[in-house]
């Protein structure tokens, strides 16, 4: 594997590190700001594509629902070719109205610049329905 791939699935590990710890201003650092996040399914308000200033208000909206404000992800296996970087995922978390969610995920991201410039995620939407929406 080459430097850039090197390079690229540590600005991911690196992430989802900071995504896990719920501060929106820092995670927010590692994405461009004409970056898009498309989430699988049709969960209303979670699925379909975002711009930034769109994620971040479902990021605190989903945050203010949790014990924590902060959902855990947890990278289980990555993969890097290029620019793309893929990543099997966990999380979890407790939401103040006791449920929990621990969903597992594939994401695939763009780098480009020393940023993250699209997200794609594939998670169980029937999980995520349920715990937030059920």
């Amino acid at each position: 594997m080459g430097k850039i791939e090197e390079q690229n699935k540590e600005l991911v590990t690196n992430f989802m590190k900071t995504f896990s710890t719920g501060n929106i201003d820092a995670f927010m650092e590692y994405l461009s700001d004409s970056a898009t996040w498309w989430v699988a399914g049709n969960v209303e308000g979670i699925s379909g594509e975002k711009g930034m200033q769109d994620f971040r208000e479902m990021n605190s909206g989903i945050a203010s629902t949790t014990k924590t404000g902060a959902i855990q992800l947890t990278p289980h296996a990555i993969t890097a070719e290029g620019n793309r970087v893929a990543v099997e995922t966990e999380s979890y978390c407790e939401l103040s109205n006791g449920r929990v969610y621990n969903n597992l995920y594939h994401f695939l991201f763009v780098v480009e610049e020393g940023k993250i410039q699209k997200v794609k995620e594939y998670l169980d939407t029937e999980h995520t329905r349920q715990v937030f929406l059920g």
